[in-house]
């Protein structure tokens, strides 16, 4: 088998030869291409040199192609179109015939909220397509990436690898979260029946404390956690006929999966508001499917947010 000197292959000689086809002339075919003749006879002696074929040969003002220039002519422009269409400028995404999956990092505050709505929105937008789920924190959102494979990733994380990007969705604050009947609290609660009830503590990371509880300590107070989980919905469970008070996400508070009478209003502490973003791999961040996506999920979590604060 012959051996290729791969490094005289040069894309640019393949241009040249389908100018040369179209035009049959040197110096027509150098100025289609913006180049002087000379460059265009050097890459004509380049091309007739990597193919051992004289491909063109002067008849009076023309270049006739030989028998082996007319058999390459359709190889050529098949590569040329093959590069441009697909190579150079990948067709635009079509959701509606993809079938593919769209794998969704998303931490538990983000699927309880939104999983619902990506869903519809997803299948009415790509009815084909498999949609996964995938239940990330703020400790295994990166590897998640590279070992789940997930397109994008939502919650409370922020950018902290150069090999990630991010976009901000929206600012969430927190409420205070109690029945009425069972703790005899009314709103607004004050910071002494907030301190005197025995709190709730959702905590992603299982521990009984958090910031409050220092921000309280600084002022001579000290709250009595008597239960913590990392799981909204049994914090949710157990404040129904409990004296007990929990400080909760707004839009955590205002689900409408939930059929109980508890009341809600502003904690009298301070409590940071934090951010939800949307982070995706850099090196994604122009793939057409990917940019379809982050787009839909987007709009979709931004006008589920709009609704929900409206309730």
């Amino acid at each position: 088998m012959k051996t290729i000197n791969w490094r005289g292959v040069d894309l640019n000689l393949l241009v040249a030869f389908a100018t040369l086809m179209e035009h049959r002339s040197v110096t027509r075919a150098a100025d289609k291409l913006s180049i002087g003749q000379s460059a265009m006879s050097h890459n004509l002696s380049r091309l007739r040199q990597l193919l051992d074929d004289p491909l063109f040969e002067r008849q009076g003002h023309l270049m006739v192609p030989t028998e082996r220039a007319l058999e390459l002519a359709p190889i050529v422009e098949t590569i040329l179109s093959m590069i441009t269409n697909e190579v150079l400028k990948p067709d635009r995404f079509d959701p509606s015939a993809y079938q593919g999956t769209f794998t969704i990092g998303l931490t538990d505050y983000a699927e309880l909220l939104f999983a619902p709505s990506l869903f519809d929105t997803l299948q009415q937008l790509a009815p084909q397509c498999h949609l996964s789920f995938c239940n990330i924190d703020r400790h295994n959102y990166q590897a998640a990436f590279d070992e789940r494979h997930v397109d994008l990733v939502i919650g409370s994380m922020a950018v902290t690898a150069k090999k990630l990007e991010s976009q901000y969705l929206y600012t969430e604050d927190h409420v205070c979260l109690f029945d009425a009947s069972a703790t005899g609290l009314t709103a607004p609660v004050s910071l002494g029946d907030y301190i005197r009830t025995p709190h709730a503590l959702v905590s992603p990371e299982g521990h009984l404390s958090s910031g409050v509880d220092k921000q309280l300590a600084e002022q001579g107070f000290q709250r009595h956690i008597a239960i913590g989980s990392r799981n909204f919905l049994t914090i949710r469970r157990l404040l129904t006929d409990r004296n007990l008070i929990c400080v909760v996400s707004r839009l955590m508070a205002q689900l409408a999966i939930f059929n109980d009478q508890l009341s809600q209003c502003p904690p009298p502490v301070t409590i940071p508001d934090f951010d939800i973003n949307m982070l995706w791999q850099r090196r994604n961040t122009t793939h057409p499917k990917l940019c379809w996506l982050r787009e839909v999920v987007k709009d979709t979590i931004t006008q589920e947010v709009s609704r929900l604060r409206q309730r």
